[in-house]
C-alpha cells in the first residue's frame, strides 16, 4: 500500500469514528440511543445546518410540497403523502432522502447543503420513533 492510499484509508476511517462523514449512499443507519429527542432542540439544528429550509421552509411554495420546518408540517407530509413512518423510521422517505439511499433523490442535493452525517440521520429516526415531539 502506497504511503498516499494509507493516510486516504487512515483519514476516512478517523472520520467514521468521530461522526463526521455522510452516510454511504444506499444505507440507513440505526436510530440513536439517546432519548428524550425534540424538534427544537436536537432536529431544527441539523436542517438549519443542512440548508434544509431553504427549499423546504416557510416559503410560499416549499420543494415538493414539503415543509420540514415544524412538527406539523412534517407530519402533513409533502402533497398529502406521509414522508415519515413512525413503526419503522428507515422505511419513510425522509429518512431515505437524508440518508442518501438513492443518490437521484438524495436531500440536500450536493450544490445545496451538507449533507447529514450517520449521527444527525441516526437522531432524525430515533426522535421520529420517539413519537415526534414538538
Amino acid at each position: 500500500m502506497t504511503a498516499k492510499k494509507a493516510i486516504i484509508v487512515l483519514s476516512t476511517a478517523v472520520a467514521f469514528a468521530i461522526g463526521n462523514v455522510s452516510v454511504e449512499a444506499g444505507s440507513v443507519p440505526p436510530a440513536a440511543k439517546k432519548s428524550g429527542l425534540t424538534f427544537a432542540k436536537d432536529i431544527n439544528p441539523i436542517f438549519e445546518k443542512s440548508n434544509c429550509y431553504d427549499c423546504h421552509g416557510g416559503k410560499k411554495r416549499p420543494k415538493a410540497g414539503l415543509r420540514v420546518d415544524s412538527v406539523e408540517w412534517i407530519k402533513k407530509g409533502a402533497k398529502g403523502e406521509p414522508v415519515v413512518d413512525t413503526k419503522d423510521s428507515a422505511k419513510g422517505s425522509l429518512i431515505q432522502t437524508i440518508a442518501r439511499v438513492d443518490e437521484d433523490d438524495a436531500m440536500p442535493p450536493e450544490d445545496k447543503g451538507d449533507p447529514l452525517t450517520k449521527d444527525e440521520v441516526a437522531l432524525v429516526r430515533a426522535w421520529i420513533e420517539q413519537g415526534m415531539k414538538p
